[in-house]
Protein backbone atom coordinates (compact mmCIF):
# COMPACT_ATOMS: atom_id res chain seq x y z
CA UNK A 1 0.00 0.00 0.00
CA UNK A 2 2.84 2.47 0.90
CA UNK A 3 4.58 1.91 -2.14
CA UNK A 4 1.96 2.92 -4.50
CA UNK A 5 1.05 5.42 -2.33
CA UNK A 6 4.90 6.43 -2.74
CA UNK A 7 4.88 6.52 -6.53
CA UNK A 8 2.05 8.35 -6.64
CA UNK A 9 3.46 10.98 -5.07
CA UNK A 10 6.30 11.09 -6.90
CA UNK A 11 4.60 11.11 -9.94
CA UNK A 12 2.80 14.10 -8.51
CA UNK A 13 5.93 16.09 -8.00
CA UNK A 14 7.81 14.85 -11.06
CA UNK A 15 4.65 16.08 -13.32
CA UNK A 16 5.22 19.13 -11.76
CA UNK A 17 8.93 19.38 -11.98
CA UNK A 18 8.30 18.71 -15.71
CA UNK A 19 11.22 16.05 -15.16
CA UNK A 20 11.75 13.74 -18.55
CA UNK A 21 10.69 10.09 -18.27
CA UNK A 22 14.07 9.10 -17.73
CA UNK A 23 15.30 10.79 -15.08
CA UNK A 24 12.23 10.88 -12.85
CA UNK A 25 12.16 6.69 -13.51
CA UNK A 26 15.99 6.81 -12.18
CA UNK A 27 14.61 8.87 -9.22
CA UNK A 28 12.37 6.99 -8.12
CA UNK A 29 14.04 4.01 -8.27
CA UNK A 30 16.78 5.58 -6.59
CA UNK A 31 14.30 6.44 -3.55
CA UNK A 32 12.73 3.23 -3.29
CA UNK A 33 15.47 1.01 -2.88
CA UNK A 34 16.56 4.08 -0.34
CA UNK A 35 14.04 3.25 1.53
CA UNK A 36 13.70 -0.20 1.34
CA UNK A 37 16.86 -0.92 2.96
CA UNK A 38 16.88 -3.62 5.08
CA UNK A 39 18.41 -2.38 7.89
CA UNK A 40 15.23 0.52 8.48
CA UNK A 41 12.12 -0.21 10.05
CA UNK A 42 10.68 2.96 10.63
CA UNK A 43 12.84 5.61 8.00
CA UNK A 44 11.20 3.39 5.51
CA UNK A 45 8.45 4.25 2.50
CA UNK A 46 5.67 4.58 5.26
CA UNK A 47 7.29 7.57 6.97
CA UNK A 48 7.93 9.49 3.47
CA UNK A 49 4.47 8.84 2.82
CA UNK A 50 2.80 10.01 6.01
CA UNK A 51 5.29 13.03 5.53
CA UNK A 52 3.51 13.89 2.22
CA UNK A 53 0.45 13.48 3.59
CA UNK A 54 0.65 16.08 6.01
CA UNK A 55 2.92 18.05 3.37
CA UNK A 56 0.27 18.40 0.88
CA UNK A 57 -2.45 19.39 3.94
CA UNK A 58 -0.25 22.86 4.52
CA UNK A 59 1.57 23.12 1.38
CA UNK A 60 -0.79 26.40 0.11
CA UNK A 61 0.97 27.94 3.42
CA UNK A 62 4.29 27.70 1.78
CA UNK A 63 6.65 30.38 0.53
CA UNK A 64 8.70 27.47 -1.06
CA UNK A 65 6.63 24.39 -1.66
CA UNK A 66 9.25 22.18 -4.36
CA UNK A 67 12.06 23.00 -1.86
CA UNK A 68 10.07 21.46 1.12
CA UNK A 69 8.74 18.32 -0.95
CA UNK A 70 12.64 17.81 -2.12
CA UNK A 71 13.43 17.90 1.56
CA UNK A 72 11.02 15.55 2.21
CA UNK A 73 12.11 13.17 -0.52
CA UNK A 74 15.70 12.83 0.22
CA UNK A 75 15.87 13.79 3.84
CA UNK A 76 16.31 10.67 5.44
CA UNK A 77 17.36 8.83 1.91
CA UNK A 78 20.98 7.92 3.86
CA UNK A 79 19.97 6.00 7.11
CA UNK A 80 22.57 4.02 8.82
CA UNK A 81 21.22 3.61 12.57
CA UNK A 82 25.05 3.28 13.38
CA UNK A 83 26.31 6.76 11.72
CA UNK A 84 25.87 10.02 12.85
CA UNK A 85 26.47 11.96 9.89
CA UNK A 86 22.90 10.28 7.97
CA UNK A 87 21.64 13.83 7.64
CA UNK A 88 25.07 15.34 5.88
CA UNK A 89 25.13 12.13 3.34
CA UNK A 90 21.55 12.37 2.63
CA UNK A 91 21.96 16.57 1.74
CA UNK A 92 24.39 15.15 -0.45
CA UNK A 93 22.69 12.65 -2.59
CA UNK A 94 19.98 15.38 -2.86
CA UNK A 95 22.53 17.71 -3.99
CA UNK A 96 24.60 14.77 -5.91
CA UNK A 97 21.16 14.38 -8.10
CA UNK A 98 19.47 17.21 -8.36
CA UNK A 99 22.12 19.64 -9.47
CA UNK A 100 20.47 19.91 -12.81
CA UNK A 101 17.32 20.31 -11.51
CA UNK A 102 17.26 23.81 -9.59
CA UNK A 103 19.02 26.89 -9.41
CA UNK A 104 22.36 26.75 -6.67
CA UNK A 105 20.51 28.62 -4.33
CA UNK A 106 17.40 26.88 -3.71
CA UNK A 107 20.01 23.53 -3.84
CA UNK A 108 21.87 24.89 -0.93
CA UNK A 109 18.50 25.82 0.86
CA UNK A 110 17.47 22.21 0.65
CA UNK A 111 20.72 21.10 1.77
CA UNK A 112 20.64 22.77 5.09
CA UNK A 113 16.74 21.98 5.89
CA UNK A 114 18.05 18.22 5.67
CA UNK A 115 20.33 18.86 7.81
CA UNK A 116 18.14 20.85 10.12
CA UNK A 117 16.55 17.61 10.55
CA UNK A 118 19.21 16.21 12.79
CA UNK A 119 18.55 18.51 15.80
CA UNK A 120 14.75 19.36 15.11
CA UNK A 121 15.84 23.30 16.74
CA UNK A 122 13.17 25.69 15.53
CA UNK A 123 14.04 28.21 12.57
CA UNK A 124 13.59 31.57 11.42
CA UNK A 125 12.37 30.50 8.41
CA UNK A 126 8.77 29.30 8.76
CA UNK A 127 9.10 26.59 5.49
CA UNK A 128 11.69 25.11 8.15
CA UNK A 129 9.11 25.13 10.89
CA UNK A 130 6.60 23.27 8.97
CA UNK A 131 9.18 20.95 7.41
CA UNK A 132 10.64 19.73 11.30
CA UNK A 133 6.81 19.81 11.98
CA UNK A 134 5.80 17.58 9.95
CA UNK A 135 8.91 15.03 10.29
CA UNK A 136 7.96 14.53 13.90
CA UNK A 137 4.37 14.19 13.17
CA UNK A 138 4.87 10.76 14.20
CA UNK A 139 5.02 12.10 17.53
CA UNK A 140 1.40 13.40 17.48
CA UNK A 141 -0.20 9.89 15.93
CA UNK A 142 -2.80 7.89 17.45
CA UNK A 143 -1.89 5.79 20.11
CA UNK A 144 -1.97 2.58 18.12
CA UNK A 145 0.67 4.32 15.18
CA UNK A 146 2.96 5.69 18.08
CA UNK A 147 3.04 2.32 19.89
CA UNK A 148 4.23 0.92 16.41
CA UNK A 149 6.80 3.91 15.79
CA UNK A 150 8.05 2.93 19.06
CA UNK A 151 8.66 -0.81 17.95
CA UNK A 152 9.96 0.34 14.57
CA UNK A 153 12.83 2.49 16.30
CA UNK A 154 13.83 -0.46 18.46
CA UNK A 155 14.47 -2.74 15.51
CA UNK A 156 16.58 -0.05 14.16
CA UNK A 157 19.02 -0.22 17.26
CA UNK A 158 18.42 -3.93 17.77
CA UNK A 159 22.10 -3.62 18.07
CA UNK A 160 21.86 -1.76 21.03
CA UNK A 161 22.05 -3.19 24.64
CA UNK A 162 18.42 -3.31 26.22
CA UNK A 163 18.91 -1.18 28.81
CA UNK A 164 21.55 1.38 27.11
CA UNK A 165 18.77 2.05 24.45
CA UNK A 166 15.76 2.30 27.28
CA UNK A 167 18.06 4.68 29.30
CA UNK A 168 19.11 6.26 25.46
CA UNK A 169 15.24 6.25 23.94
CA UNK A 170 14.12 8.22 27.30
CA UNK A 171 16.56 11.00 26.64
CA UNK A 172 15.28 11.78 23.23
CA UNK A 173 12.21 11.40 24.13
CA UNK A 174 12.26 13.63 27.55
CA UNK A 175 14.19 16.19 25.30
CA UNK A 176 10.62 16.51 22.69
CA UNK A 177 8.95 16.34 25.80
CA UNK A 178 10.33 19.51 27.06
CA UNK A 179 10.05 21.46 23.89
CA UNK A 180 7.89 24.42 24.59
CA UNK A 181 6.32 24.47 22.21
CA UNK A 182 7.00 20.81 20.33
CA UNK A 183 5.63 21.94 17.43
CA UNK A 184 6.67 25.48 15.82
CA UNK A 185 3.43 26.10 13.73
CA UNK A 186 0.39 27.13 14.54
CA UNK A 187 -1.35 24.45 12.62
CA UNK A 188 0.83 21.50 13.99
CA UNK A 189 0.48 22.66 17.35
CA UNK A 190 -3.04 22.71 17.12
CA UNK A 191 -3.51 19.34 15.06
CA UNK A 192 -0.80 17.48 17.27
CA UNK A 193 0.62 19.51 20.29
CA UNK A 194 -1.48 17.42 22.83
CA UNK A 195 -1.46 14.18 21.64
CA UNK A 196 2.26 14.42 21.25
CA UNK A 197 2.76 15.27 24.77
CA UNK A 198 0.08 12.20 25.91
CA UNK A 199 2.13 10.08 23.88
CA UNK A 200 5.01 11.14 25.20
CA UNK A 201 4.60 11.14 28.63
CA UNK A 202 2.65 7.73 28.87
CA UNK A 203 5.80 6.35 27.13
CA UNK A 204 8.02 8.31 29.39
CA UNK A 205 6.15 6.43 32.65
CA UNK A 206 6.76 3.08 31.63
Amino acid sequence: MFKHQFKSYWQQFSNHLMLEDAHSKALLRLLLEAYSEPQRHYHTIQHIVECLAFFHQIKNQLNDPIAVELAIWFHDAIYNPQAIDNEEKSAELMEQHCSQLFENTQLQKVYKWIIATKKHSPAADQDLNYLLDIDLAILGSSKQRFAEYEQQIQQEYSWVEAELYRVKRAEVLNYFFEMKPLYQTEYFRYLLEEQAKYNLTSRLKK
